[in-house]
């Protein structure tokens, strides 16, 4: 019996893709593509953020630097609010406030102020209450006048809040560019902090010890030297005054606990040499006792 002979088996001849030249160049432009359209990206992220924080701090730097605003409106206001019922001094008046008001707001203001008015005007005191940004290169001024009218021999002091509105150019000039309009005054706030109140926290013992001890050093207080304050206070918890001051008495001292430390709230009354009046300070110390108290915050 023959066997079938096996024929051998061939090898097969695995493929091999070639990456020509000009496929290698395609990749490397794609490469390129990529990386200029991320960085372009990037670019445009990273100018709208700077762009962003130069216009934030822009705006902060002249919030912060509203001197020359709250003068120009000081001294317009002096102007717009003085008159007396003289045709001369009527005509200085327009003159004046010419220099401060847009060319619609001369025109505006001309019959403001008439020869056959009854009254006179002197400005006592101009109180500047506001300065808010209202725009890229405008302020909102909200200011009060208190004036001094007269009319034929009766004298009365009046009081009145304005808003008006100040444009101001990239060299520092300025103009008012609304009228000055009537607002609401400042008032008085109906706030009310609570009273804080002893908690028991500290013994009887160590608040008369406590107590004995800022009676002695604010009787020192108003005239101690550094090195004087060295010995009751710690660091610069205190800073000496160097004034013309009697101790008179401690007012209400509120002791609570403050782990090693005890806090203090008190008024200390104090007569001024100078004026002979009273004068009342207050305080709020943290105080701390080793060997001696010391006033530590």
């Amino acid at each position: 019996m023959f066997k079938k002979k096996e024929k051998p088996i061939k090898e097969r001849h695995v493929r091999t893709v070639k990456v020509g030249t000009h496929r290698k160049a395609v990749i490397a432009l794609w490469v390129v593509l990529i990386a200029s359209v991320s960085f372009g990206v990037y670019k445009n992220f990273t100018a709208i953020d700077m762009h962003t924080v130069h216009e934030t701090e822009t705006i902060e730097l002249r919030l912060n630097d509203t001197n020359g605003i709250e003068n120009f409106v000081k001294n317009f206001a002096k102007s717009y609010y003085t008159w007396s019922n003289s045709k001369e001094a009527i005509e200085a008046r327009t003159q004046a406030i010419s220099g401060y008001l847009i060319k619609e707001l001369q025109d505006l203001n001309v019959d403001t102020i008439r020869a056959d008015i009854p009254t006179s005007s002197a400005v006592t005191d101009v109180l500047i209450w506001d300065v808010a940004q209202s725009g890229k290169n405008a302020f909102t001024v909200t200011y009060e006048v208190d004036q001094q009218i007269k009319e034929g021999d009766q004298t009365r002091n009046v009081s009145e809040t304005y808003i008006v509105k100040v444009h101001v150019d990239a060299d520092g000039d300025m103009v008012i560019i609304q009228n000055p309009t009537l607002s609401p005054a400042v008032e008085k706030s109906e706030y009310e902090p609570k009273a804080q109140e002893a908690d028991n926290s500290v013994d009887a013992d160590t608040t008369a010890d406590a107590t004995a001890f800022l009676e002695t050093f604010f009787k020192l207080y108003p005239t101690a030297t550094e090195t004087e304050l060295a010995y009751y206070v710690a660091g610069n918890a205190l800073e000496p005054i160097n004034g013309d001051y009697l101790y008179s008495e401690l007012v209400s001292p509120v002791f609570t606990a403050d782990g090693d430390n005890i806090k203090v709230k008190v008024a200390v009354k104090f007569i001024d040499n100078q004026t002979k009046a009273t004068q009342i300070s207050q305080y709020e110390l943290t105080l701390h006792k080793d060997s001696n108290w010391k006033i530590v915050g």
